[in-house]
């Protein structure tokens, strides 16, 4: 390979997210892979400095949000209801993205493979909580937006990323929850 790795990230934006649903807007796994990254960085953070916990670095969890989908730039982005049908089906895909995840990671310079490892193969314990959370929370927002642009097919997602976040029982994203969340359901002139 010929240092393809970054190239291959600037392709995220191809990469087109909630494909089985009729969206009012469309969304990437680039502009979701930004927007989680705020939302890591602010769960960290929150951890930290409000709850006053101990937890990974912040912009660890920033870094490792914005390549936490870059094996999809090799696999697409295979819908949840499909990616979690049965057990098999998700052991399966996660090999797909592990395998995907080794072809990134083998188009960069060895002196940076494991610079970029934990991050692609997003399989760093500390960060993964965080970062899943973010995922999810991220993942809710695009419902909310959709909801409020009167999208009615995004009402049974929004309900299982609810319950999906509340049952991880993190307080950093409760509270985000409880004190930021409602900020998303404004207009612009309201904000």
């Amino acid at each position: 390979m010929a240092n393809e790795f970054y190239a291959l990230m600037g392709r995220m934006r191809y990469i087109t997210r909630w494909g089985l649903m009729r969206n009012t807007f469309s969304e990437n796994i680039a502009e979701h892979s930004h927007i989680t990254a705020v939302l890591a960085h602010a769960l960290a953070l929150i951890r930290r400095d409000i709850l006053h916990m101990d937890g990974p670095d912040p912009d660890r969890c920033a870094v490792a949000a914005l390549y936490h989908d870059a094996s999809e730039i090799l696999t697409g982005d295979l819908p949840t209801p499909i990616k979690y049908y049965n057990p098999d089906i998700k052991v399966a895909y996660k090999e797909v993205e592990r395998i995907a995840g080794n072809r990134l990671l083998d188009m960069l310079p060895k002196e940076l493979r494991d610079s970029y490892e934990h991050l692609v193969l997003e399989d760093d314990g500390e960060v993964e909580p965080i970062v899943k959370a973010a995922d999810k929370l991220s993942a809710h927002i695009k419902c909310l937006e959709e909801q409020k642009a009167g999208n009615t097919e995004f009402d049974s997602a929004a309900k299982q990323t609810w319950d999906s976040m509340k049952a991880m029982n993190l307080p950093e994203l409760d509270w985000f929850l409880d004190n930021c969340l409602g900020a998303f359901a404004l207009n612009l002139d309201q904000l």
